[in-house]
């Protein structure tokens, strides 16, 4: 029998700071050591490295935009140092750390690929997820029980962080792709808008509603599923696009025209980008209404779409793939980078 690997599970409740508390106490050697271990790695992937007191101001502005604009997540984060033992810039850089990475020191060969279908057979979202910094053991899954809301959430979690990826028990589902363009800039990192959303909508109409209410740090595409609706949208500084259709893939390129001109992303890794779109689409249009997890599973982890890992820390590789059942509260994950075998299943049932 193939062991699937060990992936730990938090369950937070109560109210932010207890919420945080609880995920810091739990985590707290392995956010110690990630933080240990070149500043989280930073300082193996910039090319040139960066002291850690020279980032104190860029995280404390983060810091500003994140209480001003989420301040219940602020409150989370403060919790989440005290948890772990840390201080509270740091748990900070663990929210914005890709944020602070950015795209022009590090130029980015790639970052998840994404599908969603509605309409017909079960509603799905799925995707790679593609880093650098080798952070397939710094996966978690957390539970989130909010004080004073029936509702609870999944969320796929990567260093200490309190939001990436998941779904919650209203049905919706949410992912993201990296895209680059515009200014990247003190605000609310990308993955914390998506625990917001997971937290507060109860649907793809809400979350595109809220998502225009917050202040991004940076260009990222959100994937949105619910029961009955899917779509897509692109945020570039300020500017937000959404595309709405029964079956999608999305890459790394910008898909919408008005915002193609503001596209960054090097002409490699756009030709990765639109590898992998296509290689998606093709394989959406031969998988059965009613797919099981094992075969987005199989999609998702042929090549291209699946990205290999070269032994370079600085180059994206898959380091999980998620299929997410948001009508049945599912969250189905191969940890690392598996592409064969059982998968770890958690459920809001």
């Amino acid at each position: 029998m193939t062991r699937v690997p060990d992936v730990p599970f938090v369950r937070v409740e109560g109210d932010a700071r207890s919420r945080g508390r609880a995920h810091g106490t739990a985590r707290a050697a392995a956010l110690r050591a990630f933080l240990d271990d070149d500043l989280c790695r930073l300082n193996r992937i910039l090319w040139r490295p960066v002291p850690p007191a020279t980032l104190g101001p860029t995280i404390d502005a983060y810091r500003t935009a994140i209480a001003a604009a989420v301040p219940e997540l602020a409150d989370e984060i403060d919790g989440l140092a005290e948890g772990a033992g840390l201080s509270r810039r740091e748990a900070v850089l663990l929210q914005a750390r890709r944020e602070i990475l950015g795209y022009r020191r590090v130029p980015a060969h790639g970052d998840c690929t994404a599908y969603a279908r509605v309409g017909h057979g079960t509603p799905v979202l799925a995707q790679t997820v593609d880093l650098n910094g080798d952070l397939a053991d710094q996966i978690a899954v957390l539970e989130v029980v909010r004080d004073g809301s029936p509702g609870r959430a999944l969320v796929l979690s990567f260093g200490g962080q309190l939001g990436y990826l998941g779904l919650n028990d209203a049905g919706l589902a949410i992912g993201i792709n990296l895209i680059l363009g515009g200014t990247w800039k003190p605000g609310v990192p990308p993955y914390l808008a998506v625990r917001y959303l997971l937290d507060h909508a109860r649907d793809v109409n809400e979350g595109i509603e809220l998502l225009q209410t917050l202040p991004l740090a940076s260009s990222r595409n959100l994937v949105l599923c619910d029961r009955s609706r899917a779509a897509w949208v692109e945020l570039v500084d300020g500017r937000m696009r959404t595309v709405s259709a029964p079956v999608f893939a999305h890459t790394n390129h910008i898909l919408h025209p008005d915002l193609m001109a503001e596209d960054e992303v090097n002409r490699f890794a756009r030709r990765a980008s639109v590898r992998r779109l296509d290689a998606c689409v093709t394989g959406l249009a031969g998988l059965r209404a009613n797919a099981t997890a094992a075969e987005h599973f199989a999609l998702l982890s042929a090549p291209p779409v699946h990205v290999a890992a070269n032994g370079d820390i600085r180059h994206e590789h898959t380091v999980a793939t998620v299929v997410l059942f948001p009508a049945r509260g599912e969250l189905h994950l191969r940890p690392g980078g598996q592409v064969d075998g059982p998968a770890r299943v958690f459920t809001l049932r």
